[in-house]
């Protein structure tokens, strides 16, 4: 039994002490009410800019208003069902399911339970986990007002007017939430998304009779104390959480001392803003394009903020760093490597929260060609996704286009990322094995993801919910619902609270190589450690060229006394093509029913197969039959 101790000098062997140090010095800070101190409640009313001096700045957004912007419009029928949705008080929630809010929703109950958060509550005092208060991301989703895209969207596509529903939903919110009371205020995140999509909301009708001077001076106060909520909070996201998080809020803080710098304290902003915004880039996004986070829809969150990023500073005539741009056009190259080309999805890899910031299209939510194609064009590239290019017309970008880009087919190797993948012309093979120098979030090492024809074969199961109980928690974040090995039912890695694990597993080495007949990837990794000392599980994954056809060697070694290993492959029921699964050693093998989620907060039934072997070695084919 591993005692709390030696979980506890684990933690810090991981997670080094900058982070220890400060999570506790914040919990201290959070306890005596010295942080609460640091974020005033109900300050007096300030006019900081008035609706002229902000019409006035010469600092450039996208677009100047919606008067300027001349794309072809489209009016297509889902863009007026979204907006009708929304009008019903309906709403997508994580672009996965439809949630009635109601016309007069109050921004803090949660539709999952009813839970209704007490609004006089100082955001210190609210907690993110609480199993009467349920997710907090259902009371989140709507106030980070991604759906005013939709909106928007409709009211240039069909040549309406939503100015007054747009302006309003945004003054009932502000009523609604007092200065940094509440769960609205509890992350510094959700508020840099409310700033950017206001914003965004400001320029389209910027010259919109519904933009009053009175209703700018309402919304100028509520933005003036978000950025400097998220300014003051700062150090949180870039050292107790630093992932996609600190990316949003670094730019926040850049773009927001741009584009209002009338403000008290925005040339700080924005000077600071742009200095940490490089400093995580160039931390965080690896310089082979992949992302510490190790999640594929997190990774086109930051996809879209390099977009935002890089955008907005050319048209101001700015520039970061040249490594910013270097690893934006690695991040596109990574991901379009991993996407399937028949409908722009990428493996259900890693967390994923059904986060999709800036939906400037009606694209599916899996779909990652219009947020691709973006990026492409801000960095100089065309992605070749012609019917895709809605989000590129919407950030002015679409001209910039100077040389095309589509991934060879054969092999690709993204070492620092711990990524093997093998693309034909009917089959994308995705294999993860690789150490982390940074937080993992799933117990998944050496998963095998299998496409056919744009169907994915072999699936990983997703996320589901960050907050529900802990047998789902465990199942979807651990190894059992990843195409890999388990020893004697227990995680790759140890569990412990929300996003924490112990005993990361380890790279001894990893290759992927080819001749004339196949391509061969092998990889061993250092894991279960909490079970036992220097077991390491090896993975031979044997590729033929252009045949559907794959075989898979598992080794663990040493194998604990009187112990097994499970060997699983986790399929769909409603893939095009036949899966067989056969194997050429001696094994138990049975099915169960097991648990898969394409977008956050919804779950259906998969097919698990399990290979049960007691000698430690597994080899087994698996071929489709179209």
């Amino acid at each position: 039994m591993i005692g709390k101790l030696q979980k506890t000098l684990n933690l810090v062997s991981n997670m080094g002490w900058r982070y220890i140090g400060f999570r506790s010095y914040h919990e201290i800070m959070r306890r005596t009410g010295m942080l609460k101190r640091q974020f005033p409640t109900a300050p007096a009313h300030t006019t900081y800019i008035t609706l002229q001096q902000w019409k006035d700045d010469p600092a450039k957004f996208f677009f100047a208003d919606k008067e300027s912007i001349s794309f072809p419009k489209q009016t297509e029928q889902e863009t007026k069902e979204r907006f009708e949705l929304i009008k019903s008080g309906k709403l997508l929630m994580f672009n996965s399911f439809v949630a009635n809010l109601g016309t007069n929703y109050d921004w803090v109950t949660n539709p999952d339970n009813g839970y209704k958060y007490d609004i006089q509550k100082h955001w210190t005092e609210i907690p993110d986990m609480s199993k009467e208060a349920g997710d907090i991301k259902y009371v989140w989703e709507k106030s980070r007002f991604s759906y005013l895209y939709d909106i928007i969207r409709y009211d240039y596509h069909f040549n309406q007017n939503c100015a007054d529903m747009v302006f309003g939903d945004i003054l009932s919110w502000i009523e609604a939430n007092p200065i940094n009371c509440g769960p609205n205020y509890r992350c510094s995140q959700e508020m840099s998304l409310r700033v950017l999509n206001w914003t965004f909301a400001l320029y389209y009708y910027r010259n919109s009779s519904a933009l009053t001077e009175s209703l700018f001076d309402k919304i100028q106060f509520a933005i003036y104390w978000h950025l400097h909520h998220i300014y003051n909070n700062i150090q949180f996201s870039r050292i107790a959480v630093r992932n996609n998080h600190a990316i949003t809020e670094t730019l926040t803080l850049y773009i927001g001392g741009m584009l209002y710098p009338n403000m008290p304290g925005a040339a700080q902003w924005k000077e600071k803003g742009k200095k940490w915004f490089e400093q995580e880039i160039c931390y965080q996004v690896y310089e082979d394009g992949t992302f510490l986070q190790f999640s594929m829809n997190y990774h086109r969150i930051v996809a879209q903020l390099l977009t935002w990023a890089i955008t907005i500073a050319d048209v101001n005539k700015e520039r970061f760093v040249d490594e910013v741009y270097k690893r934006a056009k690695r991040t596109f190259i990574f991901l379009r490597t991993c996407m399937v080309d028949e409908n722009g999805h990428l493996p259900n890899y890693g967390a994923n929260d059904g986060a999709l910031f800036f939906k400037l299209s009606n694209a599916d939510y899996r779909d990652y060609r219009p947020q691709l194609q973006a990026l492409a064009a801000v960095i100089g590239t065309e992605a070749m996704f012609t019917q895709h290019n809605e989000d590129s017309l919407w950030y002015g970008v679409y001209e910039n286009a100077r040389k095309t880009y589509k991934p060879a087919l054969g092999m690709h190797t993204f070492a620092q990322g711990g990524y093997y993948i093998i693309r034909e012309q009917d089959t994308l093979t995705f294999i993860k094995c690789g150490g982390y120098k940074d937080r993992p979030s799933q117990a998944d090492n050496l998963h095998l993801d299998i496409w056919y024809k744009g169907d994915n074969i072999l699936v990983d199961a997703g996320s589901y919910k960050y907050n529900t109980d802990d047998n789902t928690l465990k199942y979807f974040m651990g190894t059992a619902s990843h195409n890999t090995v388990m020893v004697n039912g227990q995680d790759q890695m140890m569990k412990g609270g929300r996003f924490i694990w112990y005993y990361w597993s380890t790279l001894v080495k990893a290759s992927l190589t080819e001749d004339n007949e196949k391509y061969t990837f092998k990889g061993t990794i250092g894991a279960f450690a909490h079970v036992q000392k220097d077991i390491n599980h090896t993975r031979i994954i044997i590729k033929s060229k252009n045949s559907p056809h794959w075989q898979i060697l598992d080794e663990v070694t040493p194998l604990p006394a009187q112990a097994k290993i499970e060997q699983l492959w986790h399929s769909l029921p409603s893939n095009k093509g036949q899966l067989t699964i056969t194997p050429t050693t001696t094994v138990k093998q049975s099915t169960k029913e097991g648990q898969y989620s394409s977008k956050y907060g919804t779950k259906t039934a998969s097919k698990t197969t399990i290979l049960t072997s007691e000698t430690g070695h597994i080899h087994t084919n698996i071929s489709i039959k179209p």
